[in-house]
C-alpha cells in the first residue's frame, strides 16, 4: 500500500459499520492525505491486525459486536502502550468519554462531529506519534552512537563529531513526513545534506530541487504549482509544476530566506493545507512530497524583523539541523583537502601530488569564508597549475596571505627589518621576531608555531623560556 503522507506507520480504522469504514477512509484520503489506511469490520481480528502489521494509531469505535471497543481499548493499551488510539463512537456521553481518556484513550470524537475537527484531530495524533517515534530512535542512536546507513552519507568526507551528530539526527527524522530546515553558511553543504535526506527516507519519487532566490511572485506560482493551457498569455500547453514532479519524492526549497512575502504566504497556505492550485485551475491537488528548505540567512532575525513570516517559519523549522562552517571542524581540512585534489587530479588526467606538510596547518588558521566550496575552488585552481611531484603552495599562498600570512603595517617586525633608519638586528633578535611570528600566527599554540618555524615543540619552549628570562 503506498505511503505518502504519514510514511512512519499504518492507521487502523475498526468498526461493524463497512459503508462508516468507506466514507471514513475517503475523507482520510481526500482530505487529510492519509493513504496508509487499514480497515477492520471484525473486532476479533484487531489484535491480529496490530500484531501483523506496522500500526501506529487505532481509531476505534465503541459499540460493537463480538468484542467491545472498551474492551480493545485496554487490551491495545496494555499489550501495545506505544500505539495512539482514537475512539469515533456514535454516543455523545461525557461520561463514557472521560471514561475512555482514562483508560488511555488519546482522544474522543462523536461520529457527528463535523469532518474538519475530525480530521485536524487525526492529524494532531499522527504527528504527536511521529515525534514521539523520533524521538526515541533518536534517543537510542546517541546513547549506542551508531549510524544505520552510513552510505547515505558517502559523499560527505567528514570526521567530525558534530557532522556525526547531525547524521544521526536525520537518520531519525527521515521517514517523517513533516518539513526539514537545512542551516548553514554558503558552501558547507547543504544540498549533499538534501540528498541524503532523501535517500534516507526511501521514497519513490525523485528529488527535485529549485533555487528559489530571485523568483518572484508569479515565476514561484507556476514554478511549483504548474498551470492549465490558456492559464495566462503565452501558455500554449499545460505543464506540471514541480510539486507534481516530486510526487512520492522531495522537493528542496534552497536559499528560501529569498523568498517574497507574497510567495512566503503561498507556500504557508501549500504546508497547512497539504493541497495546491496549478494556476488556471479551480480543482486542487494533494500535496504528495516531502518538502527540504534550506538557508544559509538567519531566518529568526528575518522574522523578528517582519522579513519572514514567523507562521512559515515555525512550520518549517519542525526539523531543523545546522551545519557547521568548516573552521569549526578543521579536522575535515586534510581529508578534504586529499579526496579534492584526487577528483581534481582524475578530472585534468595528472597524477595526484605529494601535499607539503605545512600546508594542512596553514590553512587550519584560514576561516574559509566560502567553506568547503572554497576549498574545492582552491584544490582545482592548484592542480590545474601543477607541474612536478610536489604540491605548489602558490595558490594557496595568495589567499592565505590576504588573511593570516601578511604581517600588520607598523609591527615591531617591520620597523626592526625594513626601517632603514634603524640597524640591522642581529641573528638573536631575527630568531626571537620569528618566534614572535610564528606565536601570533599560531594564536599562541605552542605546538602549531614549532611546525610553522620547522623546529620540534620542546626546542620551542626552551627558546620561549630563554627570551622571557632575559
Amino acid at each position: 500500500m503506498n505511503i505518502n503522507r504519514y510514511p512512519t506507520f499504518g492507521v487502523l480504522l475498526v468498526d461493524d459499520e463497512a459503508a462508516f469504514l468507506r466514507s471514513l477512509s475517503i475523507v482520510l484520503e481526500r482530505r487529510g492525505g492519509i493513504n496508509h489506511i487499514f480497515q477492520c469490520q471484525d473486532s476479533r481480528n484487531v489484535m491480529d491486525t496490530i500484531a501483523q502489521e506496522n500500526i501506529g494509531l487505532v481509531l476505534l469505535d465503541l459499540t460493537m459486536p463480538n468484542v467491545s471497543g472498551e474492551v480493545l481499548l485496554q487490551q491495545i493499551v496494555e499489550e501495545y502502550p506505544e500505539i495512539g488510539v482514537i475512539i469515533i463512537s456514535g454516543l455523545n456521553q461525557l461520561e463514557t468519554a472521560v471514561n475512555c481518556i482514562r483508560l488511555g484513550a488519546y482522544d474522543y470524537f462523536v461520529k457527528t462531529t463535523e469532518e474538519d475537527r475530525l480530521i485536524e484531530g487525526i492529524k494532531r495524533a499522527i504527528l504527536m506519534q511521529e515525534m514521539r517515534l523520533e524521538n526515541q530512535e533518536l534517543r537510542r542512536r546517541f546513547l549506542t552512537d551508531t549510524l544505520e546507513r552510513p552510505e547515505a552519507f558517502s559523499s560527505i568526507i567528514t570526521e567530525d563529531k558534530g557532522m556525526r551528530s547531525v547524521f544521526q539526527y536525520l537518520e531519525s527524522v527521515a521517514p517523517s513526513s513533516q518539513p526539514v530546515m537545512i542551516c548553514g553558511e554558503s558552501g558547507v553543504g547543504k544540498e549533499l545534506i538534501a540528498q541524503a535526506i532523501h535517500t534516507l527516507s526511501n521514497r519513490t519519487g525523485s528529488l527535485i530541487s529549485v533555487n528559489v532566490a530571485g523568483l518572484d511572485d508569479n515565476v514561484f506560482a507556476d514554478t511549483l504549482f504548474g498551470h492549465h493551457r490558456g492559464a495566462f498569455t503565452g501558455a500554449d500547453k499545460a505543464r506540471a509544476g514541480l510539486i507534481e514532479q516530486a510526487a512520492g519524492g522531495t522537493l528542496f526549497l534552497d536559499e528560501i530566506g529569498d523568498l517574497s512575502q507574497a510567495s512566503q504566504v503561498k507556500l504557508l497556505r501549500l504546508l497547512q493545507e497539504g493541497e495546491y492550485y496549478p494556476l488556471g485551475s479551480d480543482r486542487p491537488k494533494r500535496l504528495r512530497a516531502r518538502v527540504v528548505v534550506a538557508t544559509h540567512q538567519d531566518l529568526t532575525q528575518k522574522q523578528k524583523n517582519g522579513e519572514f513570516r514567523k507562521d512559515l517559519f515555525y512550520r518549517l523549522k519542525t526539523h531543523r539541523v545546522d551545519i557547521p562552517p568548516l573552521r569549526q571542524r578543521n579536522s575535515d581540512i586534510p581529508l578534504l583537502l586529499e579526496h579534492f585534489l584526487q577528483e581534481a587530479a582524475n578530472e585534468l588526467g595528472k597524477n595526484k601530488p605529494t601535499i607539503p606538510k605545512e600546508l594542512p596547518v596553514l590553512l587550519a588558521n584560514y576561516a574559509f569564508p566560502g567553506n568547503v566550496r572554497e576549498l574545492r575552488a582552491l584544490a582545482f585552481d592548484a592542480m590545474s597549475l601543477h607541474r612536478s611531484r610536489m604540491l605548489s603552495m602558490d595558490v594557496f599562498r595568495q589567499v592565505l596571505d590576504q588573511d593570516i600570512a601578511a604581517p600588520e603595517p607598523e609591527t615591531h617586525t617591520d620597523q626592526m627589518l625594513f626601517n632603514p633608519e634603524r640597524p640591522l638586528p642581529t641573528l638573536q633578535e631575527v630568531g626571537d621576531l620569528l618566534v614572535n611570528e610564528a606565536m601570533l600566527r599560531a594564536q599562541g599554540n605552542q605546538s602549531l608555531a614549532s611546525k610553522l618555524l620547522g623546529i620540534s615543540q620542546p626546542a620551542l619552549s626552551k627558546r620561549i623560556k630563554k627570551a622571557q628570562s632575559q
